[in-house]
């Protein structure tokens, strides 16, 4: 039967892969009719039926849905322009049971990754100044000119109340089912964020996750009730810290190969820090013979922020190996890109890891992922690769973020795809990262678009940034 079923997975993983979603659906519902499989074997085969829906959601435009917005920047744009565009990857397309279907943020994305489409919208458009990039040119100098002068690597807080709202939206599921919810909660044990504190929730029982869960959250339930939304909410404040290394090449120690921190984070894990041919290839092409590992970090940070622009994102459970997507569509959101950097940098023997929640910034909150490195000789060092470079020119302030974190910050992930606590029963909205929370009863998971999520940031007390 094992044998039977693994045969059956990988034809239906084909026509999945195909775009042939009603014949992968047909010959998963006749498999599971046919009251021969374990549990086991129902639970991954609706996992898959799930994932085409997933899909479905992300590519649910028409090309009709599109053009508008396209032609707003080329009013006599062809047919052979449009398939140019499909065939390198920038204008999103997956045919889907024989039809084109695009993302559904494909005609935003095609202005960000295609380099002339770029040129053409920023001409038209004379955008104004981006607020984010406002914040951090004014604030980088002054924390960079507070670490020279006084030689520390953490720097005085921002105190945040954060107030937190996920709200499933009415008669999603029937009346008197228990809904179960977890919330983000920030994460212990970092020197960037420090003096957590519980102010509220929604229900008076909750769970929240120990420090051993690398994915931490706050865990609640609650009875639906008809005609009204389910609404849980937890509020909480924490001080976050900058935290800066300005790294020098002659501070990094040759790294000690038999330790555990270093055989475990320059390992490949699946399924998305693989040492793929493509990252090898890539590899050769940025670091070439160099040897010293900031060196590497340092081409390798600056060559993924100048070639990979940002683009909003396909859901990272759609995706069978992230990076590979990244190379493949020349573009990434800030999660695809630091998957990225940290496969490259642990194939170049380089310890990294992941680490991601919030950014924060006032008139920019968001969710957001980045990373940090590990240099002997300094310790693990943050790394926001989709911040990326800054351009000034000053080094230190050019690849801040190489080493450099702001103060605008929730850190609920030290890891990607790690169990919850209590444990999920259906496969979760996100499989890679947790930021938004996740909900399901019974009945199967709750995705993304049956419920809505907002943040709400006060700045209670702030640091000279």
């Amino acid at each position: 039967m094992m044998v039977f079923m693994l045969s059956c997975s990988k034809d239906i993983d084909a026509l999945m892969e195909k775009g042939e979603f009603q014949k992968a659906e047909r010959q998963i519902n006749s498999l599971i009719g046919s009251g021969n499989l374990s549990e086991s074997d129902i639970w991954d085969l609706t996992a898959k039926k799930e994932i085409m829906d997933r899909i479905r959601l992300d590519f649910n435009k028409d090309i009709e849905d599109i053009l508008p917005h396209i032609q707003k920047y080329y009013p006599d744009v062809t047919r052979s322009q449009l398939r140019d565009w499909e065939l390198t990857g920038a204008l999103e397309m997956r045919r889907i049971d024989g039809k084109k279907k695009y993302f559904y943020n494909a005609a935003p994305n095609l202005f960000r990754i295609d380099p002339e489409a770029r040129a053409v919208k920023k001409e038209k458009d004379n955008p104004d100044p981006d607020s984010l990039d406002e914040t951090l040119n004014r604030i980088i100098p002054k924390m960079v000119e507070e670490v020279r002068k006084t030689g520390k690597n953490i720097l005085d807080p921002v105190r945040m109340r954060l107030n937190y709202t996920a709200t499933l939206k009415a008669d999603e599921i029937p009346a008197g089912e228990i809904v179960r919810c977890w919330m983000p909660f920030p994460r212990e044990g970092n020197a960037r964020q420090t003096d957590i504190k519980l102010i509220s929730t929604s229900e008076k029982e909750y769970v929240i996750a120990d420090a051993t869960h690398l994915q931490r959250s706050l865990y609640m339930e609650k009875k639906t009730v008809a005609g009204e939304p389910t609404v849980f909410n937890v509020v909480f404040e924490i001080s976050a810290h900058p935290e800066i290394y300005l790294l020098r090449e002659e501070d990094i120690k040759p790294y000690n190969k038999e330790s555990e921190l270093y055989k475990e984070f320059t390992a490949e894990r699946e399924t998305h820090i693989i040492f793929t041919p493509e990252i090898k290839a890539l590899s050769e092409k940025i670091v070439g013979n160099e040897t010293h590992p900031l060196k590497i970090a340092r081409k390798l940070f600056t060559y993924i922020s100048d070639n990979y622009p940002w683009a909003s994102a396909l859901e990272y459970s759609t995706i069978p190996n992230i990076p590979s997507y990244v190379i493949k569509n020349r573009s990434g959101d800030c999660g695809q890109v630091t998957l990225l950097l940290l496969t490259l940098c642990r194939y170049n023997g380089i310890p990294a890891r992941w680490q991601s929640g919030w950014m924060l910034h006032p008139g920019d909150v968001n969710l957001h992922d980045w990373g940090e490195l590990y240099f002997e000789g300094i310790g693990w060092v943050p790394a926001d690769q989709s911040f990326g470079r800054r351009h000034f020119s000053d080094p230190d302030l050019d690849l801040f973020f190489l080493g450099g974190m702001d103060p605008y910050r929730l850190i609920v992930n030290d890891d990607y795809s790690r169990p919850f606590y209590p444990s999920k029963t259906w496969l979760r909205s996100e499989t890679v990262d947790f930021q938004r929370g996740e909900m399901e009863w019974r009945g199967g998971n709750i995705y993304f678009n049956r419920w809505t999520r907002k943040m709400d940031v006060e700045y209670l007390e702030r640091s000279g940034f």
